[in-house]
């Protein structure tokens, strides 16, 4: 790794941060490997963590800071400075799409949106 520079390193570090963090964040993944993993760990700490890209960044970036450097106050700060850039480059993407549920519907809890009786146009 001597003849690769620091910052080439930390620039492939970073993007394989934000690559690896959006895969297991945001993504089935590759033959629904990752929805399974997730699905098999519940509501737990670490299903949380999978949902969370911010939370997740640092825990990704925290190896990889290990190909930028080895010296122990560098990597302390290559390993902040992956998530940063991890978390600058999931920014600049559209915004994550948020599913909800969709709203009781029944006929009893729609009545007050729908009208009862027709009115007749203005003439």
């Amino acid at each position: 790794m001597a003849d690769v520079s620091f910052w080439t390193r930390f620039v492939l570090a970073g993007l394989a941060t934000w690559r690896v963090t959006h895969l297991v964040a945001a993504e089935d993944g590759p033959g629904d490997v990752i929805v399974r993993i997730r699905a098999s760990l519940g509501h737990g700490w670490a299903a949380t963590l999978m949902d969370c890209f911010q939370c997740l960044s640092l825990w990704i970036a925290a190896p990889a800071a290990l190909f930028v450097t080895r010296d122990p106050l560098l990597w302390l700060f290559a390993w902040l400075a992956l998530s940063g850039a991890a978390c600058l480059l999931e920014r600049l993407g559209p915004p994550p799409v948020a599913l909800t549920s969709m709203p009781d519907l029944s006929e009893d809890s729609a009545t007050h949106v729908l009208r009862t009786e027709t009115r007749r146009p203005v003439e």
